[in-house]
C-alpha cells in the first residue's frame, strides 16, 4: 500500500475542519514566516524550507518546496547544496549524542 499520494497536498486545508480557528492561526503564522521578504528573502526561506523538508522526511514538503524554490529563482545546484547542509547538520546533531555514550562509559570505567 502506498501511503503517500501527491494529490493529498492539495487537501492540507482540510486539517482545519474540526478546529478552523487554530488552522487560521497556523496559516497566518506560516504565511508570515515564509511568504514575505524580511531579513531573509523568500528565495532563501524556500531553500531553508526545502532543506528542512528533507531532514523531516516530508514528501509533500519536498514536492512543494522544490517547486517553490524554482519559482523563486533557485537552481538545482543551490537546492542540492541546501539539502547537503541540512544532511550534514542532521549527522552532526546525531553524532554529538555520542558524548552521552562517552559519559556513561566513563562512569562505568570502560573509557
Amino acid at each position: 500500500m502506498d501511503y503517500y499520494n501527491p494529490e493529498d497536498l492539495k487537501r492540507f486545508p482540510e486539517i482545519g475542519e474540526f478546529a478552523p480557528e487554530l488552522m487560521d492561526k497556523f496559516f497566518e503564522y506560516y504565511n508570515c514566516a515564509t511568504d514575505k521578504d524580511g531579513a531573509l528573502t523568500k528565495r532563501e526561506k524556500a531553500l531553508i524550507a526545502l532543506a528542512v523538508a528533507h531532514t523531516e522526511k516530508c514528501p509533500y514538503c519536498i514536492d512543494a518546496y522544490t517547486a517553490r524554490c524554482l519559482e523563486m529563482g533557485a537552481d538545482p545546484e543551490q537546492m542540492t547544496e541546501a539539502v547537503h547542509v541540512a544532511a550534514s547538520m542532521s549527522a552532526g546533531v546525531k553524532l554529538i549524542h555520542a558524548i552521552q555514550m562517552h559519559n556513561t562509559l566513563k562512569k562505568n570505567r570502560a573509557l
